[in-house]
């Protein structure tokens, strides 16, 4: 394998398709907890990078071990993130509608384990990508899930960062708005997967 331009090419543009779905979830939990620390914006946008690493390297073992029982469970992929999307972001929904009167709404905290749902939803389609890699030696799937991490930091980190500017300027609807978001690009990757798109 020779790691050219084209390979760390095709790895950065893989690491921005992936990361869309990502970057709008890092964008409502930016919305959501205006007071967040960069500390914990960091974290948010490195979780998400891990999962958008460790699904397509999880891909590439399927398609090199038990391919047969991969391509079955590929088909409830927009199912899955679907239903945990919708989970978190009617929970985000309800409770910006029970809040929304406050005035001056205290900042929601996500808690682990609702990131770890975000960041499993939003980067298990990326489980087909062990497709386009399958080629790839091990090294070269690694050195291409890395890149596609960091790209996907990156673009995470300013989508919670542009959020919570944002969300400072509409603290009392942020949690409505991410709600909203975060059911909708759910609703995105159930027809993109569902129907081919």
């Amino acid at each position: 394998m020779t790691y050219d331009f084209q390979f760390f090419c095709t790895a950065i543009l893989l690491g921005v398709g992936l990361a869309m779905d990502a970057f709008s979830v890092s964008l409502a939990n930016g919305l959501n907890d205006h007071g967040m620390r960069a500390r914990k914006a960091c974290g948010i946008a490195w979780l998400f990078a891990f999962f958008q690493a460790l699904m397509p390297m999880i891909g590439w073992i399927c398609i090199h071990t038990v391919v047969q029982y991969f391509q079955s469970f590929e088909k409830w992929i927009p199912w899955i993130a679907l239903i945990l999307l919708a989970y978190i972001g009617g929970k985000m929904l309800i409770d910006g509608i029970k809040n929304r009167d406050c005035g001056e709404a205290e900042p929601q905290r996500l808690g682990f384990g609702a990131l770890i749902v975000q960041g499993i939803a939003t980067s298990i389609d990326a489980l087909s990508v062990g497709f386009t890699i399958a080629d790839y030696d091990l090294p070269a799937a690694l050195i291409a899930a890395v890149v596609i991490a960091l790209v996907t930091f990156i673009i995470c980190l300013c989508g919670v960062l542009i959020g919570k500017k944002m969300g400072t300027c509409l603290a009392g609807k942020a949690s409505i708005f991410g709600g909203v978001i975060l059911i909708g690009i759910g609703i995105w990757i159930f027809v993109k997967g569902f129907f081919g798109l």
